[in-house]
């Protein structure tokens, strides 16, 4: 018998691709919903949407409170935070900020739990 896949969703999208960066949060939802094991994570320009994501006037705040109140955000990287200038804001979602990999999350460890990395 085969094993549920287990997908990590890997948020690279920056500020100009609003569509990417929610299709992340629905596409995490909808695997959950489903019954597949699915992690977001955000990194590189992606640190972003957790600042603005956790804006109440944003369109998609109500989205990103209910994948984040699912559990379905696992981390943010560390490195990318500083260097986009958002960790208090990541900080003040809860989101844990990572750095097991020369400062970034370790997608190695992702895949070696058995995770399926997706980039969007």
């Amino acid at each position: 018998m085969s094993q549920t896949p287990r997908y990590v969703l890997l948020v690279h999208a920056g500020p100009g691709e609003l569509a990417r960066a929610v299709h992340a949060l629905l596409y995490a939802r909808e695997l959950q919903r489903t019954g597949i094991p699915a992690k977001i994570v955000f990194d590189g320009a992606g640190t972003v949407w957790l600042q603005q994501f956790s804006d109440p006037q944003h369109k998609y705040h109500a989205l990103f409170l209910e994948v984040l109140g699912a559990g379905l955000v696992d981390a943010a990287c560390a490195y990318c935070a500083r260097a986009f200038n958002v960790v208090d804001a990541v900080q003040a979602t809860g989101v844990p900020l990572v750095d097991a990999a020369d400062g970034h999350p370790s997608l190695a460890s992702y895949v070696q739990q058995g995770w399926t990395p997706l980039a969007l």
